[in-house]
């Protein structure tokens, strides 16, 4: 009787602890849903455009991921809803530089070398977003990247007060969509911890370098309460 009782409570602590990840989950893109938005069109206008890294090419091929960003940072510029394009991603090291990339490959479609600004020390998304606002003053800004990205990005934004709103670029579908979204489940109880229990901060913090805007006027300003 010991062992079924064992087993019975395992299994009730095991659907509890799954049950709570589910609604983690579920509140983490409740929570951002008003703030983000599906295409270029739709997206208000933001001074900065914050373009959150990652590798360009995964086992040889190019990642559709970083290419829908790519498409999608260019598109917001060339439409007029940013000025700047602030480029936030690892420098691991000299093989392998997510900022010095995504620049290269903006300058090829056409945007001007002074309107990219990089951040070599967006280790992270906590890192990226914080930075974004403490190193380079930038407060109203659009993110670019995948919607579940975005969610976890707008929560981190609004832990820390800032105005951010998110453009949701294309994600691929299929067994590496799954795989990436079911990490993305394990990152969001991450920055729960990160943000309400550890209070993390960007590995590096400064110094300040703040961005020159253009004269883009803000729409719909969200700052958090």
């Amino acid at each position: 009787m010991k062992i079924v009782n064992i087993i019975r409570l395992s299994a009730i602590g095991c659907i509890l602890l799954i049950s709570c990840i589910l609604l983690i989950d579920r509140w983490f893109s409740d929570q951002a849903a008003s703030r983000i938005f599906d295409n270029t069109e739709s997206t208000p206008a933001r001074s900065v455009g914050l373009v959150l890294g990652t590798s360009k090419y995964i086992a040889k091929s190019l990642n559709p991921y970083y290419q829908y960003r790519m498409d999608a940072a260019q598109q917001l510029y060339q439409e007029g809803k940013v000025n700047i394009l602030l480029l936030s991603g690892d420098n691991a090291h000299r093989s392998y530089n997510e900022p010095w990339t995504m620049k290269r490959d903006l300058l090829k479609s056409g945007i001007p070398e002074q309107d990219i600004v990089l951040d070599y020390a967006g280790f992270r998304t906590l890192d990226s977003i914080v930075r974004a606002k403490s190193v380079f003053d930038a407060n109203h800004f659009v993110i670019i990247t995948q919607r579940f990205h975005c969610e976890r990005a707008l929560f981190i934004a609004d832990r820390n007060r800032i105005d951010a709103i998110c453009l949701a670029v294309p994600e691929p579908i299929g067994l590496a969509g799954l795989k990436i979204r079911t990490r993305e489940v394990l990152a969001r109880i991450k920055a729960l911890i990160d943000v309400y229990i550890l209070d993390m901060k960007p590995k590096f913090a400064g110094p300040k370098e703040p961005i020159e805007r253009g004269p883009i006027e803000l729409e719909g300003p969200n700052l958090p309460t």
